[in-house]
């Protein structure tokens, strides 16, 4: 598996201490301005009241994890950890917040001018959002991975996979209901669109 490239900073008694447990760490620790491009940066609190590193932190658009107990310039990160804390805290955060990143990607999909959010089941436009239900998710997810229009049929197989309290009925209303969300919220009355072919986006 690809170790993830984890930029460290802070103090030369923090960075000396990770360099010398670095076996046991389950990423690849860069210790200096390396040209690699990091996954994420660990840095140690102290590391804030060096500008240069200040600078470098806050204006990275890397994973930013930080060591320390000052939750009022903390907030703003990824991930912290309070010192003390073990090297099994280190692996086990860096880990997680990378895998959270990943899934956080994963489950959003661009649709039209909107975003779909898998995990929330939320369809977003700027600010505003509506709710979807599983149903609507699979619909939207259907329509997205068809180039030409999808018809009742093969929604029903799809979505519903012919289940007995399914038929052509059910999937109109939950494509009007659906519609109806869309047009209450975004004033959008073209986002679903059928012909004699089928539904299409």
């Amino acid at each position: 598996m690809h170790k993830l490239n984890v930029q460290i900073l802070g103090p030369s008694s923090f960075i000396s201490t990770l360099n010398e447990l670095k076996t046991f760490l389950k990423f690849n620790p860069l210790f200096d301005n390396s040209n690699k491009n990091p996954n994420i940066i660990l840095f140690h609190v102290d590391a804030l009241t060096d500008k240069k590193q200040k600078k470098y932190i806050l204006t990275n658009s890397f994973l930013k994890i930080c060591l320390g107990k000052r939750r009022d310039i903390i907030d703003n990160f990824d991930a912290n950890l309070d010192l003390p804390t073990t090297l099994k805290e280190i692996n086990s955060t860096i880990e997680n917040t990378a895998a959270k990143k990943k899934y956080n990607i994963n489950s959003s999909i661009e649709v039209k001018s909107y975003l779909l959010n898998k995990n929330e089941k939320k369809l977003l436009k700027d600010k505003d959002y509506i709710v979807l239900t599983e149903k609507e998710v699979h619909l939207l997810e259907l329509f997205l991975d068809n180039k030409k229009p999808v018809s009742k049929n093969n929604i029903l197989s799809s979505v519903w996979n012919y289940s007995s309290e399914a038929d052509t009925h059910t999937v109109e209303t939950h494509i009007y209901r659906l519609r109806k969300k869309i047009s209450e919220k975004f004033m959008d009355e073209n986002f679903i669109l059928n012909n004699k072919d089928g539904y299409y986006l």
